[in-house]
Parts: structure tokens; C-alpha cells; sequence
């Protein structure tokens, strides 16, 4: 972690000797230390530290409070799925604390152009089959904590957003405009609508990792281990994609709604086919991804109210950018980065 991060953060909590020092005594109730522990990441939502053991690194992470199910969200992964979640050490759910072994080398290094597409093309089916297999279990996964969005509370979120116009950072630099607001309103009908005919299809909602990047997969053993849950929740599986498309379309300078990123939404759709054919699955996608880039909205929303005032700012911008996305109605992978 650079010094200008450390400065940066000096004052939150996770930054505080005293607390480095509880997380370590931690650590060692758990494992062999063999080295200085170093604080790899800091942010205002979580916090990550290198454990160096005689076996490997080991690494640490905390959450803040909406992210504290984490760790036994890691925990019940790890236990039907192995090969594709970092395999837990030790974790307090109580503190959002877990230990875990190294995951490998994060996918983002793999990634150099549109031709290492493969990578994605090959774990996308597997990521939707982890979700299937959840399915049957959403009861379970609210009860550790993770966000209900499923698609009967998303107008409700959504009308509860566009009363909070300090969120919407409305008619201020980055924000929702007024303009924006009164058709986001005005767009309530048709997004209730949209929900009812998505809801409509036969695919069930469950876990959804909804930071899925290439900073947030790793390769292990030329496995592609599927990491940081902290932002999941429970929501229909396809509003993943909305954070996959955009991140590779910008990342890789493929263009939004091209052949590539279509090839990727075939991929992840294969294993749905147990539930409709492949048309009725592309259209269900179209519905899902705009819905879905409301849902990212709402998931900033829930961010921003509970976050530290004081570092609020630096991502206030991302609760309005997934309306604007919204009203925008580009093609799939549509970004914008003014």
C-alpha cells in the first residue's frame, strides 16, 4: 500500500494502532506468524493485511458493518464450492473478520486485451452454476446478512433513493440533474412493469456477487477462484453481468453491445438452460441488465447512508451514474468516464 493511501486513511479506525494490534492477536490465535504483517489495503469498507506463515501467506481481511456477513458467506462457499473460493482459515462473523489462504494471482494480470477473453468465457458458466446451485437456498443467505434486492423490493428501494436527494448529489457537479429526477420518477411505471415480466420468466433469484471484475477473480492452480463478496446480495443471478460488461468493455476497449461482450452473455447463459431456451434467456438478459443497473444504484445507495461522512464523497457519484445508465439505455457494457 502506498503512503499517500496510509495518509489518506489515517483516521478511520482499521489505521489505528490499537486495532492493527487486536487484528493481530487475532491472527495469531490462528496461525504461525512468520513475519512482519503488512496492511496491503485500506479503504473505507474494508481492509486487507499479508500474514506471512512458514506455509504461504495467509490474508486477513475486515468489513465494514453492511459487509460483516462476508466471512460466513465465504465460509458456506467454501464448503460446497472448494476450487472456486478462498479457503478460510479462521473467521469471527460477529466482526466481520476472516482469515484466508492465498487465492492465486488476481485475473486483472491475465487480462491484457480482448483476446484473453477465454478467461471469461470460461468461468462465466462455471459462476452461473455456483448460482443455480444457491438457488434453493435464499433463505439461508438472508440469514447471514446478505442485501435483499430481489425484484419485489427494487421499486420500493428505488422510490425510497429518489427521495434522498443529498444521495443523488441532484443538480450538483456528477449528480442526477432535476430534469434526470423527474423522468426517473416518471420512469416508475415502466420499471415496475419491467420487474413484473422478468419475474415473469422461470429463473430463480439467488446470491449475486455484484463487483464481479477482474480485480475480484483470481487464478489458482489455472482454476478461477471467485473472491470479495462483500457487495453481494440476493437478487436476480443476471444483474451480475451489469458490473462484468462495463468493466471489460473499459478496460479492454471493447465496444458496448459488440460481438465480445455477447459472446460473454451467451457463455454465462449456457447453464440456464435447464430453466428456458436460449431466445427467451436473451430476452430475460435485456430486461435483467436494466434492471440491474438499477440495482447497482441501490447497492451505492445502501453504501453511502451507513458509510463514514468523511470519505462519502469520493464515490457519492456512483449512486446517480447507475440511473443515469438507466435513463441512458445503451447497450450492454455501457459506461461512461467523464
Amino acid at each position: 500500500m502506498d503512503e499517500a493511501t496510509r495518509e489518506r486513511y489515517a483516521d478511520l479506525l482499521w489505521a489505528q494502532p490499537d486495532w492493527l494490534l487486536s487484528a493481530r492477536a487475532w491472527i495469531e490465535q490462528h496461525a504461525r506468524v512468520s513475519g512482519e504483517i503488512e496492511q496491503v489495503h485500506l479503504v473505507p469498507w474494508s481492509t486487507v493485511l499479508r500474514v506471512p506463515t512458514s506455509e504461504g501467506d495467509l490474508f486477513f481481511k475486515a468489513n465494514w458493518p453492511d459487509g460483516d456477513f462476508e466471512p460466513a458467506l465465504t465460509a458456506l462457499l467454501a464448503a460446497g464450492w472448494p476450487e472456486r473460493t478462498a479457503e478460510p482459515v479462521a473467521i469471527e462473523a460477529g466482526r466481520g473478520w476472516m482469515l484466508t489462504r492465498d487465492a492465486g494471482t488476481r485475473l486483472r494480470e491475465h487480462m491484457q486485451s480482448a483476446s484473453d477473453l477465454r478467461h471469461w468465457e470460461e468461468l462465466l458458466p462455471a459462476y452461473a452454476e455456483l448460482q443455480i446451485a444457491l438457488a434453493p437456498r435464499v433463505d439461508e443467505l438472508l440469514s447471514l446478512g446478505a442485501p435483499d434486492t430481489r425484484l419485489s423490493t427494487i421499486p420500493a428501494l428505488l422510490e425510497e433513493l429518489l427521495d434522498d436527494p443529498e444521495a443523488l448529489l441532484l443538480d450538483l457537479p456528477d449528480g442526477l440533474t432535476s430534469h434526470e429526477l423527474r423522468r426517473m420518477r416518471g420512469s416508475l411505471p415502466e420499471i415496475r412493469a419491467l420487474c413484473r415480466e422478468l419475474a415473469g420468466y422461470r429463473i430463480p433469484e439467488t446470491l449475486q456477487h455484484d463487483d464481479f471484475h477482474d480485480g475480484n477473480v483470481f487464478v489458482r492452480r489455472g482454476t478461477h477462484v471467485f473472491f470479495d463478496w462483500g457487495d453481494s446480495c440476493v437478487s436476480h443471478p443476471f444483474h451480475t453481468l451489469v458490473v462484468t460488461l462495463r468493466s471489460v468493455a473499459m478496460r479492454l476497449d471493447v465496444e458496448p453491445g459488440g460481438h465480445e461482450l455477447l459472446r460473454l452473455r451467451d457463455a454465462y447463459l449456457e447453464p440456464f438452460g435447464a430453466f428456458d431456451g436460449p431466445d427467451a434467456l436473451r430476452n430475460a438478459f435485456e430486461l435483467a441488465y436494466r434492471v440491474g443497473t438499477i440495482g447497482r444504484a441501490l447497492a451505492w445507495h445502501r453504501y453511502v447512508k451507513g458509510s463514514d461522512p468523511r470519505y462519502r464523497a469520493e464515490v457519492a457519484d456512483a449512486v446517480p451514474y447507475g440511473l443515469q445508465r438507466f435513463l441512458e439505455h445503451g447497450p450492454i457494457g455501457s459506461w461512461r468516464w467523464d
